[in-house]
């Protein structure tokens, strides 16, 4: 098994939560709980990525279409959720898949009562469920800006989604040169599939007045942060900037 090194989950401070991670395979998760949950957690991944292999068996275009594709009322509850996320963002459902996993992880820990706060991170795609205000770090590569940029999340907002999509940091694809593309919204498979489709539209600061329009298309967005180098865009009711220390 192989394990990447992820630097910024050391500054992850907590307040009556314990942290722990599960990886399974491609899946590498930071979950805050009331109590360790691993076991639980790994047993749901299990089951979700499953699931998710054997429909692509079925319907290998699921995995590689980066565009949207049709509805099927036959595939998993998951599977669904990613191509109803990939349609309102205009992406494939795969742009949707780790955001999708943290959003059903937290909410089954959530729903089975094994925990009343969670947070799941999932390669930077995080789906947060807390009964106070939470305060996520921005990481942008080699961006001036990467850590020193922090989102203030109010607790009305929850549950919620903030996911980050990069074209210079990270293994996901983007055809956009956006250090993060940083998204909140109330579901965080959409969130995920948002951040794909904006930051693919970011090569350089004039972009952003494609990234000003395209936002008019899409209202399910609460919020949303770019960082292009030295360059910030910022927009959105939900965009609350909070100090790191």
């Amino acid at each position: 098994m192989n394990f990447e090194l992820r630097d910024y989950r050391t500054r992850i401070k907590t307040k009556n939560l314990v942290s722990f991670r599960v990886i399974l395979h491609e899946s590498d998760l930071m979950v805050l709980a009331e109590r360790d949950l691993s076991s639980e957690t790994l047993a749901l991944l299990f089951s979700l990525r499953k699931e998710l292999e054997d429909y692509i068996a079925r319907r290998p275009e699921f995995l590689t279409s980066l565009t949207p594709i049709s509805q099927d009322e036959s595939a998993p509850s998951l599977a669904r959720k990613m191509i109803k996320a990939g349609k309102l963002a205009g992406t494939g459902p795969m742009a949707a898949v780790a955001g999708a996993i943290a959003q059903e992880i937290g909410k089954t820990l959530l729903d089975q009562g094994l925990t009343s706060e969670i947070v799941v991170e999932n390669g930077g795609d995080i789906f947060l469920s807390l009964k106070r205000e939470a305060t996520v770090a921005i990481w942008a590569g080699k961006s001036p800006l990467s850590g020193k940029l922090a989102l203030r999340i109010k607790k009305h907002l929850m549950p919620c989604g903030v996911c980050t999509s990069s074209g210079t940091v990270g293994h996901s694809l983007s055809l956009g040169k956006a250090d993060a593309m940083c998204v909140i919204a109330k579901d965080t498979a959409f969130a995920d599939a948002a951040a794909t489709a904006l930051g693919n539209l970011i090569r350089e600061e004039k972009d952003f007045k494609k990234l000003k329009k395209a936002l008019k298309k899409l209202p399910q967005i609460l919020g949303v942060v770019c960082i292009l180098g030295d360059k910030l865009f910022a927009a959105g009711e939900a965009v609350e900037f909070s100090s790191l220390s």
